[in-house]
């Protein structure tokens, strides 16, 4: 039986949502947060954004996050770039993979943008317990 975009949508949103901390936003807690007001919005976040978009072949969970990510950095959307950040710790991305990401972008978006997403991911690294190789995290020499 061939699923509906609505519970392809949600199979995939659990995909990216770690469920094990409730202090951690998901893409579920946006619907909740405006179902009085746009109670339409869920239907656009599953159906649309994860059933149609994200289940398109061509891309891994990882590239389409750090595809994300990157997006919403050049946008200036912290609280949108808060919940991808999680998602791409909960997908699989490493630390260096996220915050290598955000750095390659000072060039195309400029510092102020790159420092603010930076300021982001060190609130996530901390609510998640995320340990930073401090060798690992060194730039080339």
């Amino acid at each position: 039986m061939e699923k509906t975009r609505y519970q392809q949508g949600l199979d995939i949103i659990k995909e990216y949502t770690l469920t094990d901390n409730k202090e951690i936003g998901t893409h579920m807690n946006i619907v909740d947060e405006f179902k009085e007001l746009a109670p339409d919005l869920e239907s656009f976040i599953v159906e649309f954004a994860f059933g149609d978009i994200y289940s398109r072949e061509g891309l891994t969970n990882k590239q389409r996050t750090i595809a994300t990510i990157s997006s919403l950095v050049t946008q200036g959307t912290e609280p949108q770039l808060e919940l991808h950040i999680n998602t791409g710790l909960t997908i699989g991305l490493t630390p260096k993979e996220i915050v290598g990401t955000i750095v390659h972008l000072i060039p195309y978006t400029g510092f102020p943008r790159v420092l603010n997403a930076l300021k982001v991911v060190k609130k996530v690294f901390a609510q998640r317990n995320v340990k930073i190789n401090d060798k690992e995290m060194q730039p080339h020499q």
